[in-house]
């Protein structure tokens, strides 16, 4: 495309003047790899964005999305349903812990935090403890980005610039994640309870009358990938149920898959009161995400007269019929080819393999978890940010990689079907990159 064709589009999280000038245009995709309009190939390092978990192009997903166009393009999910929609939200519920049967569908991850949040007030209001409001998430944190999402999120680049956020969202638990003693670490860290152990701080500020729910990320993702010490989550829940607070998992990232379970509520042995998806429910191939949500929770809206609305929220596109196809045939894939358990046991590959870039040129740290991995480059103290820049145009334009970059933080999140050869290959591209940083 010519420069001046470029003008219109405002890409998001992207600096618009500098793409425009070098444009990496994407024009097709095939299992592990991106091609450009010269049809060179583009090993992908981060499923798409954490997204595209069975890998580009796969032909059940796309002909399920295609039958579904020629059979059902839209129905209404407000006052109708539509097959799909419910056996999607059924096969999603199996994949859940026990007792959280209930699956609220929204467009994407954003949508879904959004939906938890909102759910978690009118709960409290459902049961007579309307004073309980606030929402407390975790410094660091990445909930998407509508208003009630950056609120309790912790990443200041996504807040700042948008004036006062919702009330009752002021306050943050800590990340739980000390440089000085978990640096470079592969899987979880040792400990990490006194963490969970902030909590205390707030209800004894605030009273835990006020407080409605607790949304945390099981790894923190857009953050640059840490990931939860072993003894995390579990304090927080025992937390969360001594004060009678909500637990959301935020786990747009780590379900289906990335952390080698269907959710990281499996992997760790926790049981939220919500979790939040998208991503990988549709392998990317159609925009859908969702809230599966506790019995407790459910059965508390389900009151009044028969033909009263429960919950006053949704969309126009809440479980989209050609979402729910793709979603149906994407957990075909995932069962079919084992790929949750595929990327377990290549977990300690893909770890070993990244954390040989210890002692590389201006590498400070490595995270590693499940397949994600966080690698940390010395900032530029005049120009925070662009040394992680730097690495993804070099990556495109000399390594033929696609990267992810946080600041200056590599992440990687490869698509499960990812080789141990694709693996050499990406940490070979990186190690090449950051040994031409200025």
């Amino acid at each position: 495309m010519r420069p001046n064709d470029l003008g219109p589009f405002w890409l998001p999280y992207t600096p618009n003047r500098s793409f425009k000038a070098n444009p990496r245009m994407l024009v097709r995709a095939e299992g592990m790899y991106f091609y450009d309009e010269t049809g060179r190939a583009l090993l992908d390092t981060c499923a798409g964005l954490w997204c595209v978990n069975a890998g580009h192009g796969r032909k059940p997903i796309v002909e399920a999305i295609r039958a579904a166009a020629g059979e059902l393009d839209f129905a209404p999910t407000f006052q109708f349903g539509h097959p799909a929609a419910f056996a999607l939200a059924q096969r999603i519920a199996a994949l859940a812990p026990e007792g959280m049967d209930h699956v609220f569908f929204v467009n994407s991850g954003s949508e879904a935090a959004d939906s938890a949040l909102k759910i978690a007030r009118a709960y409290f209001q459902k049961i007579g403890q309307g004073g309980r409001f606030r929402l407390i998430g975790r410094e660091k944190g990445y909930h998407g980005t509508t208003f009630a999402g950056i609120s309790v999120g912790g990443l200041g680049n996504n807040r700042r610039p948008y004036g006062p956020l919702l009330p009752g969202t002021d306050d943050h638990l800590p990340l739980p994640y000390d440089r000085a003693r978990m640096a470079f670490t592969k899987g979880e860290p040792e400990g990490g309870a006194e963490y969970a152990d902030a909590l205390e701080q707030l209800v004894a500020l605030h009273g835990a009358e006020t407080i409605a729910a607790v949304i945390v990320e099981p790894m923190a993702g857009s953050a640059g990938v840490f990931a939860t010490p072993k003894d995390y989550l579990k304090r927080l829940r025992a937390l969360c149920d001594k004060h009678g607070i909500l637990l959301i998992f935020d786990e747009v990232i780590t379900g289906f898959g990335r952390l080698g379970a269907s959710f990281a509520a499996e992997r760790y042995g926790v049981t939220p009161d919500m979790i939040n998806f998208a991503k990988g429910v549709t392998n990317a191939a159609v925009p859908l995400g969702g809230t599966i949500v506790s019995n407790k929770v459910h059965d508390a809206f389900m009151s009044g007269p028969d033909h009263g609305i429960e919950l006053f929220h949704g969309h126009t596109y809440s479980g989209h019929p050609l979402a729910c196809a793709a979603g149906l045939a994407t957990l075909d894939l995932y069962r079919d080819e084992g790929l949750f358990a595929r990327a377990k046991a290549l977990e300690p590959v893909f770890a070993e393999a990244v954390h040989s870039l210890k002692g590389a040129a201006r590498v400070t740290d490595i995270r590693s978890v499940g397949l994600a991995a966080g690698i940390d480059i010395e900032p530029d103290p005049a120009a925070p940010g662009r040394r992680g820049y730097d690495a993804m145009r070099q990556a495109y334009a000399e390594e033929n990689l696609v990267i992810r970059i946080s600041g200056d933080t590599i992440a990687l999140s490869p698509p499960l079907i990812a080789t141990e050869s694709d693996i050499a290959r990406m940490v070979e591209g990186i190690r090449a990159i950051v040994g031409w940083l200025d």
